[in-house]
């Protein structure tokens, strides 16, 4: 069956095109994502990985599985994009209030969040040589790290210890050698594990929604201590693409303090969603006099045991249908 469908394709069949396809449509998407760091650029990835797909179908000489021809594609176009994206960044934006000083700059204001849950991170077959599961693998801790790696060595990374290809299948998707992929492996691993800090894999547990139920709370009621007390001593807030990093209870403290004053009596809005594979919050605010909330950035929550080492909020409005929230909360009397 599988083999008619390819002969269809391979002779221009749009609808076993597709049927051959759509299978993998997901897991390249992730792929690309993971390489990127960008779920706007992926997008864009996926559907060029397509196209040359479907114009270089009747080549496809199958000396490699369909699988590991389209994985080719999207990772030389990733790493083709690459190139470009530091020529393209997003426009670093203005607060609208004076933040306190930041502990730090970032410099990867390409960073975006994916939409995925716990319940569908898996990917398919990961080989015997797979080093990190795949919930690990999409968490932002992860996939930063990786934006921080050479490209290429993030690839050999990724095709190696995430989705488990045989170091010689490596080589032949990256055109190298498999002695320049080890080396890759050797130094990408050393610079993941120095940017993560070592970090021990979050694994997910029960409380960690009532750990979100707990941060909601207190940042709906503009409770900074009660946010504070979930923060472990070294937590992070990060706000892409804005540059402005907060490390520590007391630096976080402080952005919340004069972020919460600039809401004034306006109301936050709060709709669960995932990220990553972690709790998030589409936050919405209203302005006292319409019905309607307005998209307020979207906060990813990194939990860390009973605490949160993490809260990255990502000020990108547009994306929040691929979450799956509303452009804009209708607001009823009992909330306004």
């Amino acid at each position: 069956m599988q083999q008619s469908i390819l002969e269809r394709a391979c002779a221009g069949d749009e609808a076993a095109f597709r049927a051959l396809i759509d299978p993998y449509r997901r897991e390249l998407e992730v792929h690309c994502y993971r390489l990127l760091g960008s779920l706007t650029d992926a997008e864009d990835m996926l559907q060029e990985t397509l196209l040359a797909a479907w114009r270089g179908l009747p080549g496809f000489q199958q000396r490699s599985s369909l699988r590991s021809w389209l994985y080719r594609i999207a990772t030389n176009r990733c790493l083709n994009a690459v190139r470009d994206a530091r020529r393209r960044l997003p426009p670093e934006p203005v607060p609208p209030f004076t933040p306190p000083e930041p502990t730090r700059r970032g410099d990867l204001r390409w960073l975006q969040p994916y939409p995925i849950d716990q319940s569908d991170l898996a990917d398919p077959a990961p080989g015997p040589e797979a080093r990190y599961a795949a919930a690990e693998a999409v968490e932002l801790a992860f996939v930063t790290g990786l934006q921080r790696l050479p490209p290429r060595q993030a690839a050999s990374l990724v095709l190696r210890d995430v989705l488990g290809f045989p170091v010689a299948e490596v080589a032949e998707l990256l055109g190298v050698t498999p002695f320049a992929v080890k080396g890759n492996l050797q130094r990408a691993r050393a610079s993941l594990d120095r940017y993560r800090g070592h970090r021990v894999p979050r694994r997910a547990a029960p409380d960690e929604r009532d750990l979100a139920r707990r941060f909601a709370a207190a940042y709906l009621a503009g409770d900074i201590d009660g946010v504070v007390a979930l923060l472990t001593d070294d937590a992070w807030l990060s706000m892409p693409p804005a540059p402005h990093q907060y490390q520590g209870r007391a630096a976080i403290a402080a952005f919340l303090s004069a972020s919460f004053a600039y809401r004034g009596e306006r109301r936050t809005h709060l709709l669960p969603t995932h990220a990553n594979g972690l709790p998030a919050f589409g936050t919405y605010l209203d302005d006292g006099f319409r019905p309607v909330a307005t998209p307020a950035g979207l906060i990813v929550l990194t939990p860390a045991g009973d605490r949160l080492s993490g809260i990255t909020r990502f000020h990108l409005d547009a994306l929040y249908p691929r979450f799956g929230l509303p452009r804009e909360l209708t607001i009823s009397p009992a909330q306004a």
